[in-house]
């Protein structure tokens, strides 16, 4: 992977880490489920209105999934060893679920966010979402849509031009960004932050299965 992303990485997921200083740490007593307002990211000013396009073509905005939980990733078709393991572990978390929870998991709707709308076009977008879930929505916008909806969800993006003089910049480039798998509750605010990979780890604190049991806490 190239270095120069790893570095600008890590050093998002330490500025976001920042904003997200919130106890992540919650005990349930007995067979009581954990009251939604004590959720770890219960109270944080994250998300919020948009309109954008999905792989389909259509317009869609974020209010129309109000009754629904909503799982919000952003990334790139494009992404380099992250986004789609992400995807992959996420979207395999949510089938898990589905099979045991089918009408628990029927309430959620999952979205991933392009934070690279010049590649992700429709056709691109549609040909990625289809890989990982069949009800998983790829949304894009131009680009101030695009800063707008990441700045609403705090997240950061930056594109990385290449450092060899002889790669095509315009098509050969990196994007870093936050990587955050947001669970927002029905009324659209946040929940919890589902578990992910650490690249930089050998281990899969991302797995399927951990995404299966952070689901099954908070969707009711």
């Amino acid at each position: 992977m190239n270095k120069q992303y790893l570095r600008l990485q890590k050093r998002i997921l330490h500025k976001i880490s920042a904003l997200l200083a919130i106890p992540l740490l919650l005990i349930s007593c007995g067979d009581n489920p954990i009251p939604l307002s004590d959720a770890p990211l219960a109270g944080a000013t994250i998300g919020g209105e948009f309109s954008l396009t999905d792989q389909n073509g259509q317009t869609r905005r974020y209010s129309e999934f109000d009754g629904q939980y909503r799982i919000v990733y952003f990334g790139y078709t494009s992404c380099p060893d992250i986004c789609s393991p992400d995807m992959q572990n996420l979207m395999a978390g949510m089938t898990a679920f589905e099979k045991e929870e089918a009408e628990l998991a029927a309430k959620v709707q999952p979205l991933f966010i392009s934070v690279d709308p010049k590649r992700d076009t429709v056709e691109v977008l549609k040909q990625f979402t289809t890989a990982f879930h069949k009800r998983l929505l790829g949304l894009r916008g131009n680009e101030q849509e695009t800063a707008d909806v990441a700045k609403k969800f705090a997240v950061i993006y930056n594109i990385i031009e290449p450092e060899d003089d002889n790669i095509d910049t315009q098509n050969n480039y990196l994007v870093a960004h936050t990587q955050n798998a947001y669970l927002m509750g029905k009324d659209g605010k946040p929940l919890a932050l589902l578990p992910l990979d650490n690249p930089e780890t050998d281990i899969n604190e991302g797995a399927p299965d951990l995404v299966q049991t952070e689901l099954a806490k908070w969707v009711r």
